[in-house]
């Protein structure tokens, strides 16, 4: 059992509460009463950061961005304990100055974790992390979606892909959902269509041996409407859109990181 404290309860440091409570000491820390009137009761709630933090190994920073510098350096973090940031964009060299050297671990999540289903990339590279570090955390984060470990220097990749992925994939579904209500179909029964046509595409690529590529074969028949589609798709860029999208959200990443 972890001893976790969560400074900023917001949507993902709430979704890391509520993850967390049932198998884990958690205490908690928001200035906003709100949001923590949201919380299970097995969260345990401090009067300020500090003293949420002192009961705790592992002191996760969840705030917005803009206010994570002077949330940090107020921080009384006791000694051993270690700073795990899920502030986007804001390295372990600032992170490290901010806490006065405390070991940091970076943790870049995206919003399905806030239904258990997130993906996470953490970065463990910091020399002073102690070994049982470097393994309990990445279980911790594990039991609340799937996790990834990656160098620093490929974190503003995984954001342009993956913390900013979700929306292009809802985007994709708006547009499927606007073409079917322009060929004839009701909004309600495109919606409930492509609901299930991107649940079940999903499932068919978890099978053994599955792969996108084969999987886009298999529906297209020479000749076909698929055929037809697709071309279609081609001709308005659709993949250069893709590509496109994700490099103009790593570089907006590697620059927030420069401050």
């Amino acid at each position: 059992m972890a001893q976790i404290a969560i400074i900023g309860l917001g949507n993902m440091g709430g979704a890391l509460a509520r993850g967390w409570a049932e198998r884990h000491t958690v205490w908690g820390y928001d200035p906003n009463v709100a949001l923590t009137q949201e919380l299970p009761a097995l969260v345990r709630l401090a009067p300020s950061g500090t003293a949420a933090a002192k009961e705790a190994r592992y002191v996760v920073l969840a705030v917005k961005p803009q206010i994570a510098e002077a949330v940090t350096r107020e921080l009384s973090l006791p000694s051993g304990a270690i700073l795990v940031s899920v502030a986007a964009g804001i390295p372990m060299a600032r992170l490290k100055d901010w806490s006065c050297g405390a070991p940091v671990v970076r943790v870049m999540p995206n919003t399905p974790a806030l239904i258990g289903h997130g993906v996470f990339a953490l970065c463990l590279e910091d020399p002073h992390l102690p070994a049982e570090a470097k393994t309990e955390l990445p279980a911790l984060f594990a039991e609340l979606g799937q996790i990834h470990l990656l160098p620093e220097r490929l974190f503003d990749a995984y954001t342009g892909l993956i913390g900013s992925g979700p929306a292009y994939v809802f985007a994709f579904m708006e547009a499927l959902i606007d073409a079917g209500v322009l060929v004839g179909l009701p909004r309600p029964e495109a919606t409930a269509m492509v609901r299930g046509l991107i649940a079940g595409s999903i499932a068919m690529t978890a099978q053994p041996g599955a792969h996108p590529a084969l999987l886009r074969e298999m529906v297209t028949s020479p000749g076909g409407t698929t055929m037809a589609g697709l071309a279609a798709l081609d001709a308005h860029g659709f993949r250069h859109a893709l590509f496109e999208a994700v490099r103009a959200a790593t570089g907006r990443s590697e620059a927030l990181g420069k401050g």
